[in-house]
């Protein structure tokens, strides 16, 4: 599952930038295949477009860590563009890791890369903040193409787990005709620029820029939109406005 290619986010793509990578796993090996395959991917020329109509940016690795203390200090320093982040950790796990690093390092943009796609790991680790949630099974190509597209502004979920989320999202939904068109109605223009942002793909901080309001202001629209729809989670609003209609016009 995919949301379009925020259009301004590509208005500032430069066909020379290399998309910086952190990569989080307490197993070395699983960090090594990782950089090594990153760094060798080929699939399009250099500025090209790859495969899915994503923008085939060369990948750099800038770091790797072991544990979610060390990715949330490097995250901090490196400030890199995507962080492939493991759930299960020593010290502190990728669900913290992801708040804290979105915290510190908001241009950065979180895909947690697991063996583990049960929901109790799953909502929480979306509900902080990760903008993919990919399992380890995912062909390598594949991963290429998700990092790609994560920089790029989109959501990039296992199909497994976009059927949980769209499971939950839709056992929480009114029927037709009931709360759904009011709670539409109760949103405010404002209200609606910012979801329809959301659903773009962008974070809180671009969402600011874009509007020119401050990070604190859009932070009370997204929590009035979630209140006034009833939903649990910007995820939620993002698949609720694709739903109703309310996606951008380039996705």
């Amino acid at each position: 599952m995919t949301t379009g290619i925020s259009e301004s986010v590509l208005d500032r793509l430069d066909p020379e930038d290399s998309i910086r990578v952190l990569i989080v796993d307490d197993h070395a090996v699983v960090r090594q295949g990782l950089r090594t395959f990153l760094e060798l991917q080929d699939d399009a020329p250099h500025g090209g477009v790859s495969p899915g109509d994503v923008p085939a940016l060369p990948i750099e690795v800038v770091g790797e860590a072991a544990n979610g203390i060390e990715a949330v200090d490097l995250a901090c320093r490196l400030q890199p563009d995507v962080v492939l982040l493991d759930l299960v950790m020593p010290e502190m796990d990728g669900i913290e890791a992801t708040s804290r690093i979105i915290e510190d390092s908001p241009h950065s943009r979180v895909i947690i890369l697991t063996s583990f796609g049960d929901e109790d790991k799953v909502f929480p680790a979306i509900r902080a903040g990760a903008q993919g949630y990919l399992l380890k099974d995912i062909a390598p190509n594949d991963l290429v193409q998700a990092v790609r597209a994560v920089c790029l502004g989109q959501v990039q979920l296992h199909p497994d787990i976009a059927r949980k989320l769209m499971s939950a999202v839709a056992a929480q939904e009114e029927p037709p005709g009931s709360r759904v068109p009011t709670g539409l109605r109760e949103l405010t223009e404002r209200e609606l620029e910012v979801l329809r942002l959301i659903a773009e793909g962008l974070n809180n901080r671009e969402i600011a820029d874009k509007l020119v309001i401050s990070d604190k202001t859009v932070k009370t629209h997204v929590s009035s939109i979630l209140s006034k729809l009833h939903l649990g989670d910007r995820t939620q609003a993002a698949i609720y406005a694709l739903r109703h209609g309310l996606a951008p016009d380039d996705a």
